[in-house]
């Protein structure tokens, strides 16, 4: 492929996703273009059996660019690495067409494992700043994940993980990452967790207040307990701001997602 055919095709690219971009040669400022066309020279001399060639233009290029790439790692059509500094992508990665990353994102192993040991990353997936996504998972197409995640087990298509360790749910009405790289409306799947617990906890304490109120009803028809029977805790006043509480406890929690009970990260 010629450069001016390159920078044009490459420009479409970027202008999709980075709306600082103004004309083609911008192109050739991007640490991502240098990046990659390095990884392409070293790529070739890896299948073709020059590894210590291969892997000296790839650490040249990281020094040059801050973007590190295997010259053994397989990489598709349409990459856009925005920034790029600290990315680091290892050699048994395989990553699709139209993928996104940004600064910051490991795409590395979980120790010493031999054979296919980093992950795959399908069409249309978007890894946010900082994110690590570790060992031989897949994760599938048009996954988002948030910045700061730490991915550790497969991701089906079509999630958004967050946290870490790296927990999944599926949005409502997920627009492909690609198409809206959006980074700041991300669930917060923890602080769900808590008001969820809130809740459980608030009807403990109203199932407790209604066995109380059964019990002085029981004592009181019985006969036993006189006039302690009357107490403060049973007057209307009480009962009537028991029973407002109680309602406010049950009042439903609405959630912005929907998690996905066999996706989440646990044990």
């Amino acid at each position: 492929m010629g450069l001016f055919r390159e920078l044009k095709e490459t420009f479409e690219v970027y202008k999709e996703r980075d709306p600082a971009i103004r004309t083609k040669w911008d192109v050739l400022l991007y640490p991502c273009f240098r990046a990659m066309r390095s990884y392409r020279k070293a790529h070739r001399l890896w299948v073709g059996g020059h590894t210590f060639r291969a892997r000296w233009i790839s650490q040249r290029a990281a020094r040059k660019t801050g973007i590190e790439i295997h010259p053994g790692a397989v990489i598709g059509k349409g990459i856009f690495i925005d920034h790029g500094t600290g990315v680091v992508i290892g050699e048994t990665c395989e990553i699709g067409d139209n993928v996104t990353l940004y600064q910051g994102v490991t795409l590395g192993g979980t120790g010493k494992e031999t054979g296919k040991r980093h992950p795959t990353l399908e069409d249309g997936v978007m890894v946010s700043a900082g994110a690590k996504v570790l060992g031989s998972i897949t994760i599938g197409k048009n996954t988002k994940i948030g910045a700061g995640s730490v991915v550790l087990k497969s991701v089906p298509e079509g999630c958004t993980v967050v946290g870490v360790p790296g927990r999944v749910v599926r949005m409502k009405n997920q627009a492909v990452p690609r198409e809206k790289l959006d980074q700041m409306h991300l669930p917060d799947p923890i602080l769900q967790d808590l008001r969820v617990l809130q809740r459980a906890n608030e009807e403990i304490i109203h199932r407790t207040l209604a066995l109380e109120e059964e019990m002085r009803e029981l004592r009181r028809e019985s006969g036993h307990g006189g006039a302690d029977a009357a107490d403060e805790t049973s007057s209307p006043a009480h009962r009537q701001k028991d029973a407002e509480a109680l309602r406010r406890c049950n009042k439903p929690e609405e959630r912005d997602y929907e998690e996905v009970g066999d996706c989440v990260f646990a044990d």
